[in-house]
């Protein structure tokens, strides 16, 4: 769903805004940028390297997203996993030197932060939302998790050792 928000949001931009900005609200406006760098445009000219980065690391969230044991843990993955593809697509397709060397597109400018585009909310809110993940459930073992809520239910036919204390 991130690569195809993605797509159709840059396709929108690259229409939409040939002419220039678009004021939204408040400091919020679309605004087209080509980023051929890494995160908020620096190192520009190096996107054939971070696009080979981008491709390892996308692999290597499909490959450790399989065995994601929790269902949040999962759509972090994929959120993230998205936001890689949908700027990876822009290295691989856009006009640039070499292969991987084209721009991604970017067009949400808030203009007090580098200007972003919906692959990289995908990132970050994947990433924030992978924290809370690890956070709230540790290492995610289904089993563990379904013996702390049986344990918390106390239904009286079980009593847990752990939270016995001595004493008055």
């Amino acid at each position: 769903a991130v690569v195809v928000v993605d797509q159709v949001s840059k396709t929108w931009a690259l229409r939409a805004l040939q002419d220039g900005p678009i004021e939204l609200f408040w400091t919020l406006q679309f605004n087209l940028t080509f980023n051929t760098g890494a995160a908020f445009s620096r190192f520009p000219g190096l996107g054939p390297y971070i696009g080979i980065l981008a491709a390892v690391v996308a692999v290597g969230l499909l490959w450790s997203g399989r065995t994601v044991p929790t269902r949040t843990g999962a759509v972090a993955v994929g959120l993230i996993f998205g936001g890689a593809v949908g700027n990876l697509l822009d290295r691989a397709v856009r006009a640039g030197a070499g292969c991987l060397g084209g721009g991604v597109v970017d067009f949400i400018d808030v203009q007090w932060y580098p200007i972003f585009n919906v692959a990289d909310v995908g990132v970050v809110l994947g990433a924030l939302l992978l924290l809370f993940a690890t956070a709230r459930y540790g290492d995610g073992d289904p089993a563990d998790d379904a013996e702390a809520d049986e344990a918390a239910a106390g239904d009286g036919t079980e009593q847990s050792t752990d939270r016995l204390v001595d004493g008055p």
